[in-house]
């Protein structure tokens, strides 16, 4: 972790954070033919992707994808593919690429090499941000899941399915080596709760703690 912010509260953190991004972003395709963008789903980053939609990037530039996604389709409410097309890839950044986590199939283990072969031309990641639980995972990366060992390792693929007693549906998720070798990292947090276990991961390995996999060179940016 290389810096920790605090924020006096939820809105201004938002706001500035979603500054931060868009330069970053922009940056990036000052100096490159195009920028990956890479983000949470869950409640927490909706208001960052209202204000990065109407920033005037080149979008068409830019290749969006979630750090992690439960095995939904994209009718049903759980999808965080749903909440991206909804709140980031509308308004200017329609035009924005999209890469899927998730296709049609029961289970997804047989799609993993489909769906990371869409990666081809976009890692590293060019602007990453995560978020972060209270049990300190991070992605779908939780303690006790069933292939943590496997995604922390350095020679992990691009993609993996995961199963926790935490989540309620099997989940796919980036591996930590590809989270950690993002160009720029963010770790958003809100509360108490979190900020404590954000301090109790310091003392903690990866298996029990998997946000220190992938929390180097990372701001962490928190707010009450």
């Amino acid at each position: 972790m290389r810096q920790l912010v605090e924020y006096p509260d939820r809105d201004m953190m938002m706001l500035d954070l979603a500054d931060t991004l868009a330069g970053e972003l922009a940056d990036c395709l000052r100096r490159h033919e195009s920028a990956s963008f890479c983000v949470p789903g869950g409640t927490t980053p909706g208001p960052i992707f209202d204000v990065l939609s109407e920033q005037a990037l080149d979008w068409k530039r830019v290749a969006v994808f979630l750090n992690d996604e439960r095995w939904v389709g994209e009718d049903n409410p759980r999808s965080n593919t749903r909440l991206l097309k909804e709140r980031l890839i509308v308004s200017k950044a329609s035009e924005a690429k999209l890469i899927p986590l998730y296709t049609p199939s029961p289970e997804p283990e047989p799609v993993m090499e489909e769906l990371a072969a869409a990666f081809d031309g976009h890692l590293p990641i060019s602007v990453l941000v995560l978020g972060m639980g209270a049990d300190m995972h991070t992605a779908s990366l939780f303690p006790g899941a069933d292939r943590l060992a496997d995604a922390l390792a350095s020679d992990a693929p691009i993609l993996m399915p995961m199963r926790a007693d935490a989540a309620v549906e099997p989940r796919v998720t980036l591996t930590a080596p590809v989270l950690n070798g993002a160009l720029s990292k963010h770790i958003v947090i809100f509360g108490d709760e979190k900020r404590a276990a954000l301090e109790r991961a310091a003392h903690l390995n990866a298996m029990e703690a998997p946000i220190r996999a992938v929390w180097s060179d990372a701001v962490v940016h928190w707010a009450k």
